[in-house]
């Protein structure tokens, strides 16, 4: 169906949401409508982050807000649905709009198979009644699906429209850019050129993608790079998990300013345990950009002044691959817990790949290498 059609049927006013690629035509037709605006749309750290906007909308206004997400963000969303929106609670109606990745019997990367094949069952667990729109969904059905919702919305409990592949057309055309000129591949073949033979733990996305692709150019093994497909935010503490245990050998997170941002507490936690021996490297283009190039808040705040504020030793802003590198080798020479923020632009190739390894195979691969040091 047409995605504006969808928002008509639904008929709020205010949406927020975390950006994901099975929901770009709503992504790109809210950004074309609203942008950025906090009395109609506002991308959140995370989706606990927009259930508890939502909430708040709600109470500010008595009007029902609508939450949008990758289905792998419902994790994010029990607490503040059981705790907060339940009807034997604070009865806080939200229409939640989850991109059904994984859907059982559609091929999708491994961190969505095991999601997809309890999304449904989470919302039921949750006691959010749910409706699933497919490209063969008339306007019709979802009218009457929504007709149905608002006696459940009155009640103060919450519903959820659970998108398929391909169910929502007719998006306007959004272009998504930065000034910045340092083209992400790039900066990740840097911190492979600098890292040598130390483990490395990437974050979720195409940093991962372009990282298994580095090693394949430089003829190099995989062993030496965990990469974190899924769990978005968690890479950061994969990698002091790691750093920790392995105290004489020098670990690296590359992270995203996305990641960073939905679960920043995190930082917290590593300024106050200091690894000595973790170098991390978070890659900012303010964007969403795995899932279409939503703008995060991160072009908006102070990385730096956080990470020290959090208890990092060092910790620095990078836009230019000489200040790249000079940082990069500063932080392997200090045996201190380092940060180098690098200023990155929108983009990739269009024919950027997949690793063709499993996970399990990274991880056993990954493990093996770690014993040796």
């Amino acid at each position: 169906m047409k995605v504006e059609k969808l928002v008509e049927i639904i008929g709020s006013d205010f949406y927020t949401g975390v950006p994901d690629s099975q929901l770009k035509a709503l992504c790109n037709y809210l950004m074309d409508r609203f942008g950025i605006d906090p009395k109609h749309h506002v991308i959140a750290a995370n989706e606990g982050n927009c259930t508890a906007l939502a909430a708040g909308y709600h109470l500010a206004t008595g009007k029902v807000p609508v939450v949008y997400m990758q289905n792998s963000g419902e994790g994010n969303i029990i607490n503040p649905v059981a705790s907060l929106l339940n009807d034997k609670v604070y009865a806080i109606p939200v229409v939640f709009i989850v991109g059904w990745r994984g859907e059982p019997g559609i091929h999708d990367e491994p961190q969505h198979i095991y999601q997809g094949e309890v999304t449904v069952k989470l919302l039921d667990d949750m006691g959010i009644e749910s409706f699933i729109i497919g490209k063969e969904t008339t306007d019709e059905e979802v009218a009457e699906a929504m007709a149905k919702f608002q006696g459940i919305l009155a009640e103060g409990k919450d519903v959820a429209f659970v998108i398929r592949k391909g169910a929502l057309t007719d998006a306007p055309k959004v272009e998504y850019k930065n000034d910045n000129t340092m083209v992400r591949e790039e900066i990740i073949q840097h911190i492979v050129k600098a890292s040598g033979e130390d483990p490395i733990v990437s974050t979720t996305g195409k940093a991962s993608r372009e990282l298994f692709e580095t090693r394949v150019a430089n003829g190099q093994s995989h062993k030496y790079d965990f990469l974190t497909v899924g769990s978005m935010g968690h890479s950061s503490s994969i990698a002091l998990g790691v750093a920790i245990n392995k105290p004489e050998q020098r670990i690296w997170c590359v992270d995203g300013d996305g990641a960073v941002l939905m679960h920043m507490g995190s930082m917290a936690v590593l300024g106050s345990n200091k690894p000595k021996n973790l170098i991390h490297v978070v890659i900012n283009n303010g964007a969403h950009e795995t899932v279409g190039g939503m703008p995060t808040v991160a072009s908006d705040i102070d990385l730096v002044a956080i990470a020290k504020a959090c208890g990092y030793p060092n910790a620095v802003s990078v836009d230019s691959f000489e200040d790249l590198d000079k940082e990069l080798e500063a932080a392997k020479g200090r045996n201190e817990l380092s940060l180098i923020e690098v200023k990155c632009s929108i983009g990739a190739r269009d024919d950027l790949g997949r690793p063709t390894t499993t996970a399990l195979e990274n991880k056993q691969n990954f493990m093996d290498y770690l014993k040796t040091l």
